[in-house]
């Protein structure tokens, strides 16, 4: 089995490509510049998880997928922002965005939303293989750990939380042992985490909240 995880970086993204099983799992890393680059450094993986939105909300309402993902994330759904609609991708300012998500959803979008817009762009002009879903890092480790109180993946018991919960899945010192410089810790281990629903989607144990795939066949639902 051979999955990827895929968190955004600065620079592009980084992927966390596993394979094998057990306690032996084999991971290794990359930092691409683009969702074209993913897509290519991913191919032939049984799955791929990638934590941006891959389908866009056609209205003003939220998507199911994410108001379901806020329900089980509970005090921490704040983590997840809401997908904009997809009349902001064609904004060339926050002020823009603004003012086109207010005339869909009547609401503006956030600050920190608009920071990923640029990256929700690139995967929707690319098309998506099958093997790929959309996965968010926070709802994984919080089904990995479920008895956890995880604190901010920005602190330092944050981080050891998040490496203590995927040791029991797999090695931590082995996967995490010669990362890329050019990724951070937070977003390392979000790809990792990712990785983890992976191979639950290839294994046909993960859990698809909201609707499979839209109209257009892009998936629509979050994985986990």
């Amino acid at each position: 089995m051979r999955v990827a995880g895929v968190d955004g970086v600065p620079t592009g993204w980084v992927v966390c490509l596993l394979s094998g099983t057990g306690r032996s799992r084999r991971v290794t890393w990359e930092v691409v510049p683009d969702a074209g680059a993913v897509l290519v450094v991913t191919a032939g993986c049984d799955a791929v998880a990638v934590d941006i939105p891959l389908a866009l909300p056609s209205g003003g309402a939220r998507r199911e997928a994410e108001l379901l993902a806020a329900a089980r994330l509970g005090r921490a759904r704040s983590s997840l922002f809401p997908t904009p609609p997809a009349a902001v991708l064609a904004a060339t300012s926050y002020a823009d965005a603004c003012a086109a998500a207010q005339q869909v959803t009547g609401k503006k979008i956030s600050l920190q939303t608009w920071y990923i817009v640029p990256k929700i762009r690139e995967f929707q002009r690319v098309t998506l293989p099958d093997t790929v879903v959309e996965a968010h890092p926070e709802l994984s480790y919080r089904t990995l750990a479920p008895t956890v109180d995880f604190a901010s993946k920005k602190t330092a018991r944050g981080a050891g939380q998040r490496i203590a919960a995927v040791s029991s899945w797999l090695d931590p010192a082995a996967a995490l042992g010669d990362l890329p410089p050019a990724a951070r810790l937070d977003d390392v281990l979000d790809a990792l985490a990712c990785a983890w629903t992976a191979e639950r989607v290839a294994r046909g144990t993960a859990d698809h909240l909201g609707p499979d795939t839209t109209a257009t066949g892009r998936p629509t639902a979050i994985a986990v």
